[in-house]
């Protein structure tokens, strides 16, 4: 007897690694231009001012749902509930397909503050913010899928040229609001990538305004150290976040091309999407390693901290261009 439950534990335990080291892989990239032309062939439409973008956060999201073991991030049972890293970088992921379907809704979609948001995106924005960790009643899946018909139902309107229902606007002032989230995000895991390592820093808080106040007082030294036990869940947030800001920018460079050319800033947006494509580079060791920054060890979060901080550092110059008359 003894022997039987030892064979069924072991076989479930290789079960399990199997399973395990499958859904953790990351997926593929795709070509945003290509996916949306085929969506647009095998629904009989057009590709019009909007339509890649769209339909690009609607790829970023089924990638989310469909990829290896599915969406993992609300798994109560094993292998699923073990995979921190994964589910990680599916946060990353969620967290841009959430800013970018708000900035359709707030932006894109409208022509100024006082026009009618359009109903499709009205609903499809809360049903991405739905707890990302519910398991039913309803399962987070359930209601991503549900954002996702509403996003595809926009699409179809958007492509429709007999009707002005839906639409698209392609202006610098909207692409800027939107880089503006962008830009935040980034900078916030730089600075939580950084911290791996610990440092005491000056306070800057309050700088550069010399009557601003906070609620609480806080020392003019501060420590910022994330702690070890999240320093590889904060990277693989971030190894999510680029790669979905990589297909989302680019599918900005499609549908941006003229504004972005106007502005004379396609070239700084190219070398953003070339920064983030330096985050994506396979990882040769089994584990994120923490060493110091020049210890004998390498030290992956201050690697990934260096692409984001450039990436956002053009971010920023991208956005002043784009202010520009």
């Amino acid at each position: 007897m003894r022997l039987i439950v030892g064979a069924v534990v072991g076989v479930l335990l290789v079960l399990f690694t199997g399973l395990a080291l499958y859904w953790s892989n990351e997926p593929d990239h795709f070509d945003v231009l290509a996916r949306a032309n085929a969506a647009a062939e095998a629904n009989n439409e057009q590709v019009v001012v909007g339509y890649t973008t769209t339909n690009t956060l609607i790829e970023v999201a089924n990638t989310l749902l469909d990829k290896n073991g599915g969406y993992i991030s609300n798994d109560v049972m094993p292998p699923g509930v073990m995979l921190d890293n994964i589910a990680n970088w599916e946060f990353g992921v969620l967290v841009q397909v959430r800013d970018l379907a708000r900035a359709l809704r707030k932006d894109f979609s409208r022509s100024q503050s006082q026009s009618r948001e359009d109903p499709d995106l009205a609903l499809a924005e809360p049903e991405l913010h739905f707890d990302s960790q519910s398991w039913m009643f309803p399962s987070s899946e359930h209601e991503y899928q549900t954002g996702l018909t509403s996003l595809r139902r926009y699409l179809s309107r958007l492509a429709d040229t007999a009707s002005s229902d839906a639409q698209f606007y392609a202006r610098a002032d909207n692409l800027r609001n939107w880089f503006g989230d962008i830009e935040t995000r980034l900078g916030s895991l730089s600075q939580r990538l950084s911290a791996s390592v610990g440092a005491r820093r000056l306070n800057t808080d309050l700088s550069g305004d010399a009557v601003a106040e906070q609620s609480t007082p806080t020392g003019e030294e501060v420590t910022v150290k994330t702690p070890w036990s999240e320093i590889d869940d904060v990277f693989y947030e971030a190894r999510g976040t680029t790669w979905a800001l990589l297909h989302m920018l680019r599918a900005v460079e499609v549908d941006f091309a003229q504004t972005l050319q106007r502005k004379n800033a396609l070239i700084s947006l190219r070398q953003i999407i070339r920064e983030l494509e330096g985050t994506q580079h396979s990882l040769s060791s089994p584990v994120i390693l923490n060493g110091s920054g020049f210890g004998l060890f390498a030290n992956h979060s201050l690697v990934m901290a260096s692409y984001i901080a450039r990436a956002n550092a053009a971010m920023i110059d991208l956005r002043e261009l784009l202010a520009q008359g």
